[in-house]
């Protein structure tokens, strides 16, 4: 730039990011006005553009201020600016948005999640005498929905599905004022012109319009009626969480018999009278994602009691039912982050359940006409408007491990997640920059897509299993949504090696190149995108299960993550699962397995292990099959899964036979340990040299334990042991690889207690240690890792 003060330049500036929808554009009118420059600024497909003009000083400041004064969400993660020459533009203007992309610079553009509602808008809400007084879809630039509505980029109005609502002359006026939060608000809208709300009775007659409609939900939820609320990406399925009678209604009806629901409720300080919140947590719940959070119940807060009044009448404290988490310490609770949420708990003042709107299987439903057949059977009443959504995405769910944050599902809130390369990035092979866009699918179960494409990788949102029909047609529409919102055509498809998984079946139909990544490394590979860490590295990956080649189920692996290459190091001793897949249902297979390791044929014939209860549960024809498909192996392939592992255990001390849900043992393992009176030592797993591969025998633990189990020994002070005992088999195993880099991932470490314990011996044995944090840990943070591995892909060396 010129040091002539009195010169006049003009700049160009090109800026990708969190930059549309989120008041940037406005942002960058005031600070150009008050700088006293001339010039412009556009969205375009891939972020913002724009020219300013005026005397040397003036521009200096005004690109200080651009990094300084911008406020979240908005966020820029990539400038570029070049000196053009003046025009002797005599104005600053917002400039219609341009579609076309920059060919020297490829780059995706940013579509912002969506908002919870600011402190703003929910003033006005409150505020009798203000025109949006108790006006359930209010919103400004700073919040609302966003990649939900988007249909196309840019972000513009008339790309969204707020386009069927035109703008009445006061929200017009307030589009256009510079001075205004709503300048620019692409979703601005009031009762005389936006969305409006109904409440329909099952078969979708109409029963009240607008608050009339929102006052008659509230009613019907005190009354124990189950009502359908379409929310900001999808339906969601409301009780009052005080009624056990309706809550257990809701739970024969969805076929849902344990798997704890969600809560909502009204407010952080209701939240913590019902949980231990801490600074982290609250500011987790009080976020502009607004997650479902994971939080440790109260004392008291989860009994049997009638539905009471509101909120704290008659000094009784608020509670909530057993059936609504059953024999579980931790609540799933989050709070109201849309207007309308705001409006009804704050007429019920108590919590409620607030889970997905689907039936088993099926992903969340978003259009009213097909809520009413798919949910038919399920609610009594539906609380729907006339906005559609253009992307269903679910409630997102965190959980704080060791201090940090972890997202647990990746949707509304935080997906589409961007992952873009950082200092580590020229030598990471997770984050190397590639001119050709990747598609990548993702594993069977909590499917999500993912885009890599030059220097940034796009996570999608939660999907859900791939099993039934309507989830492999939601599944089909993330896919082209991804095609579509970032305007890429990929030619190169990224799967999970399981050849029966529908994501692969699909991968390998539609594209014209496969990448093939093996699924455990995937689960390294997004862990060490989500930090931005490069190789070499040590990645422990531990979950349910994944398909291994070999003709063996894994899932307790050490793989090193090398420049070029990975291996296999080390894993989990395998032993036999009676019946394969059913054994994911019945946690009480994977224990006899388990005992069949240690134990041997004779298992069954030893009188003290028959008090065992997966032995004991067994008719005697029963046993004499088990014994025989464990014997010959017949049905009974290995695994060297640690989920499985802490299945057999939770079995084994009664704590879990059946599963209803995915990681139902795991969790009431974790429970059962973290209310322990104390910790019991088992005897150490024990390393030792297998086909150049080390193997982590736990044998010596199990049987440890079950001999302490038959002399009387705590449950919960065994399954504490049991944590501690994996734990410390985690540090030793890195100790002796030798890689001083460790990185935790896979599903097993959504375990609070056995992610904590293992980074701790990890630190003090002098290890560096990461886990996730943005991408997910379970299956759900697959896609990421696949396309990492799409952008530089690594040749497996054998041991």
């Amino acid at each position: 730039m010129s040091q002539d003060p009195d010169e006049v330049g003009r700049l160009r500036i090109e800026a990708g990011g969190a930059v549309q929808g989120v008041g940037f554009r406005p942002f960058v009118h005031r600070l150009a006005v008050s700088e006293g420059l001339t010039g412009f600024v556009r969205n375009t497909a891939e972020g913002v553009a724009l020219e300013i003009e005026g005397v040397a000083p003036a521009l200096a400041r005004f690109l200080a201020r651009l990094e300084a004064e911008l406020a979240p969400p908005a966020a820029m993660r990539a400038r570029r600016v070049r000196r053009i020459a003046p025009t002797g533009q005599r104005d600053f203007s917002i400039l219609p948005s341009r579609q076309e992309r920059a060919p020297d610079q490829p780059r995706l553009p940013v579509v912002l999640p969506d908002l919870a509602t600011c402190a703003a808008c929910l003033a006005e809400i409150r505020e009798p005498g203000n025109r949006r007084y108790r006006y359930p879809f209010t919103t400004c630039v700073q919040c609302g929905p966003r990649f939900s509505l988007i249909e196309d980029v840019p972000y513009d109005r008339a790309r969204t599905t707020m386009r069927r609502f035109a703008m009445c002359a006061a929200c017009q006026a307030e589009y256009d004022d510079p001075r205004s939060r709503r300048f620019h608000a692409e979703t601005n809208a009031c009762p005389r012109c936006g969305p409006q709300l109904r409440l329909w009775d099952a078969a979708g007659r109409e029963i009240a319009a607008g608050d009339q409609a929102l006052l008659g939900a509230a009613g019907a939820l005190r009354d124990g009626v189950i009502v359908a609320l379409k929310g900001l990406g999808g339906f969601q399925l409301l009780v009052d969480a005080r009624n056990d009678l309706a809550v257990r209604r809701l739970r024969e009806r969805k076929g849902r018999p344990t798997k704890p629901f969600a809560l909502m409720v009204p407010d952080c300080e209701a939240a913590q009278a019902l949980a231990e919140v801490d600074p982290l947590e609250r500011q987790l719940l009080c976020s502009p994602a607004a997650p479902i959070v994971l939080l440790r119940a109260r004392e008291g807060a989860i009994r049997f009691s009638p539905a009471t009044g509101a909120h704290g009448m008659g000094g009784v404290p608020p509670s909530v039912v057993p059936s609504v988490a059953p024999l579980n310490p931790w609540l799933g609770i989050m709070l109201p982050y849309t207007p309308l949420h705001h409006l009804l708990m704050r007429e019920l003042g108590a919590p409620v359940v607030a889970t997905s709107g689907n039936r088993g299987g099926d992903p969340i439903v978003a259009d009213e006409t097909q809520a009413l057949e798919q949910l038919a059977g399920l609610a009594d009443l539906f609380l729907v408007h006339d906005r559609p959504i253009a992307h269903p995405v679910d409630d997102s769910v965190t959980r704080v491990i060791g201090g940090e944050p972890v997202v647990l599902r990746n949707a509304r809130g935080y997906a589409p997640l961007v992952l873009s390369s950082n200092d580590e990035s020229d030598a990471s092979p997770t984050l190397t920059p590639n001119p050709n866009p990747t598609l990548a699918l993702g594993g069977h179960g909590k499917s999500a897509v993912a885009l890599a494409y030059a220097e940034q990788l796009v996570l999608g949102p939660y999907v859900g299993d791939l099993e039934g029909v309507r989830a492999r047609t939601a599944f089909a529409g993330g896919i082209e949504a991804m095609r579509r919102l970032y305007r890429v055509r990929p030619q190169t498809v990224a799967c999970d090696t399981h050849p029966d998984y529908h994501s692969t079946q699909v991968a390998e139909r539609e594209a014209s190149a496969v990448q093939y990544v093996p699924h455990h490394l995937a689960h390294v590979l997004a862990g060490m995108a989500d930090n931005g860490l490069s190789a070499p590295l040590l990645g422990v990956a531990w979950d349910g299960s994944g398909y291994g080649g070999d003709g063996t189920v894994w899932g307790g692996e050490f793989i090193l993550v090398k420049r070029d290459a990975y291996c296999r190091v080390a894993h989990l001793q395998p032993f036999r699962l009676p019946g394969g897949e059913a054994a994911v249902r019945e946690p009480d297979r994977a224990a006899l397995g388990a005992l069949h390791a240690v134990f041997g044929d004779a298992m069954f014939d030893d009188a003290s292990l028959a008090a065992l209860p997966p032995i004991a549960a067994l008719a005697p024809r029963e046993r004499r099959v088990f014994a025989a498909m464990l014997a010959r192996g017949a049905h009974a392939p290995w695994t060297s899964s640690a989920g499985r592992l802490f299945d057999a255990v939770a079995a084994l001390l009664g704590l879990c036979a059946r599963s209803s849900f995915d990681g139902e043992a795991a969790i009431a393992l974790e429970a059962a340990a973290t209310c322990a009176a104390g910790c019991y030592p088992l005897a150490a797993p024990v390393l030792r040299e297998a086909a150049r591969r080390i193997v982590a025998d736990w044998r010596p633990t199990l049987a440890a334990l079950v001999r302490a189990r038959l002399n009387g020994v705590d449950a919960a002070d065994l399954a504490a042991g049991f944590h501690q005992a994996l734990a410390q088999l985690v540090v030793e195993v890195a100790a002796r690889v030798g890689e001083p880099r460790v990185l935790l991932s896979g599903g097993c470490f959504q375990n609070a207690l056995l992610s904590e314990r293992a980074a701790a011996g990890l630190r003090a044995a002098g290890l560096a240690v990461w886990r996730h944090h943005r991408v997910p840990p379970n299956d759900g943070g697959l896609a990421a890792g696949q396309a990492a591995f799409a952008r530089h892909p690594l040749m497996e060396e054998k041991t």
